[in-house]
């Protein structure tokens, strides 16, 4: 269950209580002693500020947590989250079911990252422990105080955003033979419909008839049939009249194919759909809010595994868009079933399309788990916006070339492509052949790296983080206000 953000009760008392401090001056609370007050300043005393302290009552807990006066906006709210992650260890630790944040100075934005930061870190995925109550935080509901900047609609949604955001993690967390292809898309259909949306699931038979040359080929190696799920979001208000449309790899899990990955390598393949889960828990968002744009979001989905139809190496295959891929290595197979997606998303003439995908190692050795690879074409204003969102949640991102120079490598002898390019620059040749399926503004996002995490980094969760949804819910919001 996730923790619960909600205003608190007027005129309660709560006993456990954590004070975001924006100021050098303490607050006037009966709550803290005159000698507990003294104990504090004597504590921050010293070369090196601390971000917080605890005050043990009888009666419960005391938290002074100190806002850093960063100039940098986004580096100050990152540390309110983080910050908060640290106050929720010792919640947890001594079985406190629910405290009250209440300002002092502090800004909304502070106390907002402050709450979003301290839910983000208490998700949990137990679902397959036998007996999961001993593991279970036992911190569950996070009270807020109220003030005339943080309004209703804010709290609302932040736990929205929040969310969708826990979401994410759990299909990414979900493995294979718990999360085919084909349940993926009723998973997101239904989740999209419950809050007003629309969604159509094309099956196999209408995918061969579209002649989705990347996916069936990708899905040649798997007894479970791919799928091909379009969601959308619509209202009357909507601020756009073209779409914005969301693409998301859904390779639910990935092998390499006939190109096999070592056996190390497999194991967190179940992350392989990360984009398709990225873009359907930001529609689901936007639905759910009622944020006045107009969305569409694609998903194809199947596995990617060894059998004896399986796809090779030398294949010669035909893409949605009539265009010719001579497939060199069978585990670039996120680009094969991405590009007949893309090539789809022409029939809305969209005002905007971007794609989240787990698509290169490439990218994550380049600059690992803190941000996301960034390429973009006739899209430059689009992706200032979709940057400084990025800062805002602190998923940032980071722009790579998109020249045409590098489309050389993917240039093929006996065919329009070829699906790898070199051993260098394998983010970009990526990127380029994306590129080649689309006519219109384009931002890609190369989410390898922050997508599913080894160890836990602050509130980013063991396993799948939810990368990119914040990220666009952000965005969209923002897009929706300038309107």
């Amino acid at each position: 269950m996730a923790l619960s953000i909600q205003f608190s009760e007027r005129n309660t008392l709560y006993p456990n209580q954590i004070f975001l401090i924006s100021s050098d001056a303490l607050p006037a609370e009966a709550a803290l002693l005159p000698e507990e007050e003294a104990y504090v300043n004597q504590q921050r005393q010293g070369v090196k500020k601390k971000d917080w302290i605890a005050i043990n009552r009888y009666s419960g807990w005391i938290y002074l947590v100190f806002v850093k006066q960063e100039e940098n906006t986004s580096k100050r709210l990152e540390q309110c989250r983080r910050n908060a992650v640290s106050i929720l260890g010792q919640l947890n630790t001594s079985g406190t079911e629910s405290a009250c944040l209440r300002s002092h100075g502090a800004k909304t934005e502070e106390m907002l990252a402050f709450a979003e930061g301290m839910t983000l870190a208490n998700y949990q995925f137990l679902k397959y422990l036998k007996d999961s109550s001993e593991k279970r935080n036992s911190f569950k509901t996070l009270f807020v105080e109220h003030s005339a900047s943080l309004t209703t609609q804010l709290l609302n949604h932040l736990n929205i955003q929040i969310e969708a955001t826990l979401w994410a993690r759990d299909l990414v967390n979900e493995p294979l033979n718990k999360l085919n292809a084909v349940d993926l898309a009723q998973i997101i259909s239904e989740k999209l419909r419950s809050v007003g949306g629309k969604a159509e699931i094309f099956n196999k038979k209408k995918i061969e008839s579209l002649k989705m040359g990347g996916l069936l080929s990708v899905n040649l190696g798997s007894i479970d049939p791919p799928t091909f799920t379009i969601l959308e979001w619509k209202p009357d208000n909507a601020v756009n009249d073209q779409a914005v449309v969301l693409v998301g790899k859904g390779v639910v899990y990935d092998t390499g194919g006939m190109s096999l990955k070592p056996s190390n390598s497999m194991d967190t393949m179940k992350c392989d759909m990360s984009g398709s889960a990225a873009v359907a828990a930001a529609i689901y968002a936007a639905a759910k809010a009622k944020l006045p744009v107009y969305l569409i979001a694609l998903v194809p989905a199947t596995d990617n595994r060894v059998n004896g139809n399986a796809y090779v190496p030398g294949d010669i295959i035909t893409m949605f868009d009539g265009t010719t891929v001579e497939v060199l290595n069978t585990d670039a197979e996120g680009r094969l079933i991405l590009a007949d997606a893309l090539a789809y998303a022409k029939k809305y003439d969209p005002q905007l399309v971007i794609n989240f995908a787990t698509l290169t190692g490439a990218a994550s050795r380049a600059i690992g788990h803190q941000g996301i690879v960034a390429m973009q074409v006739k899209a430059k204003e689009p992706f200032v916006q979709l940057s400084i969102a990025g800062e805002e949640v602190y998923e940032r991102l980071v722009e790579f070339p998109m020249w045409d120079e590098y489309k050389e490598q993917i240039k093929s002898e006996i065919a329009d492509l070829k699906n790898i390019g070199g051993p260098e620059a394998g983010m970009i040749t990526a990127g380029k052949f994306l590129e080649h399926f689309t006519d219109y503004p384009f931002i890609h996002l190369d989410i390898a790296g922050p997508a599913f995490i080894s160890k836990r980094d602050g509130y980013r969760s063991f396993g799948g983080t939810g990368v990119g949804v914040r990220l666009m819910f952000s965005f969209l919001s923002h897009m929706a206000e300038k309107k």
